[in-house]
């Protein structure tokens, strides 16, 4: 069992993550307009509807950011995370789930029709992914033998989860897309909304929600190294270096998928999930365990 790092990397952790995440946003966008945006952003007057619930907003706005950084503490740098739980795995889970909650707050709050509708189809999005998603998250857990982020990345020190669970790598990748309702799953934020759970949103409301985006896109991209691709163990480098260069080996695979996936509708990925995806995790998991259990 690792330790935990010092209580003061706990306060540092967002201040490291929010410039990680708008790197994100800059290498999607391939320019430096996500940081301008960021800056009209904090300037802009804020604008409400009429018959906004501006403590649904804000809730929903602030949670979103929020949940991806607590999601974040239990996430390995190395060896150590900011929090070594022993069930750090549900925590991860956990805070997905408030990230659920949020997104409907903050389509529901407004009052509009296109931002309902926005935070509707991400409840419904999530319905799709989120049981693929767990069953990929207990699989790799069923294979260390614990719910201990640090546990299972140190199980790999033979051989990395992603090579004899792949169904469930791939899985974890494209339920982490879903989840940040980021590229062919981004129905919840869709054009044809007018940026559905976004499109009421002005000044530092929009800004925290579509930051929360990225947070949850870097923070899932994180979590898969210790998860399925041996954590921080590799040759010559430290562990917090090979950490680094795995997430964002991961992050380059999901920028890269996004442009060549075409955007999913919401009833065909809905039935994707239960049809295909689903019995797929599950069997994943029984493969896991006949190997594991004896």
């Amino acid at each position: 069992m690792a330790d935990s790092a010092p209580l003061w990397t706990a306060a540092a952790l967002p201040v490291l993550l929010v410039p990680a995440a708008l790197a994100v946003a800059c290498a999607d966008a391939r320019s430096a307009a996500p940081a301008r945006e960021v800056l009209r952003l904090l300037v802009q007057q804020p604008r409400r509807t009429v018959a906004a619930d501006t403590l649904a907003t804000r809730t929903g706005t602030v949670l979103l950011p929020v949940a991806a950084v607590l999601a974040a503490a239990v996430v390995p740098l190395g060896s150590t995370p900011v929090s070594d739980l022993g069930d750090g795995v549900v925590w991860f889970n956990a805070m997905e789930a408030l990230a659920w909650a949020a997104v409907w707050l903050a389509g529901w709050g407004p009052g509009s029709t296109l931002s309902a509708v926005g935070g509707y189809r991400f409840l419904a999005q999530g319905l799709a992914y989120e049981i693929p998603h767990m069953l990929a998250l207990t699989t790799a857990a069923l294979g260390a033998g614990s719910l201990r982020v640090t546990e299972i990345a140190d199980a790999q020190r033979g051989l990395w989860f992603a090579v004899w669970m792949p169904a469930a790598f791939a899985l974890y990748l494209l339920s982490a897309a879903a989840m940040a309702f980021w590229g062919p799953f981004g129905q919840p934020a869709g054009r044809d909304l007018a940026r559905g759970v976004a499109s009421e949103l002005t000044g530092a409301d929009r800004l925290l929600l579509l930051g929360g985006r990225r947070l949850l896109l870097l923070t899932s991209a994180a979590m898969a190294v210790p998860l399925f691709l041996g954590g921080g163990h590799g040759p010559l480098l430290p562990g917090w270096a090979w950490t680094l260069v795995k997430t964002g080996a991961v992050l380059a695979l999901l920028l890269w998928l996004r442009r060549r996936l075409p955007g999913v509708r919401m009833d065909r990925y809905t039935e994707l999930a239960w049809v295909v995806l689903t019995p797929l995790a599950v069997l994943q998991a029984l493969v896991v365990a006949v190997v594991v259990l004896p």
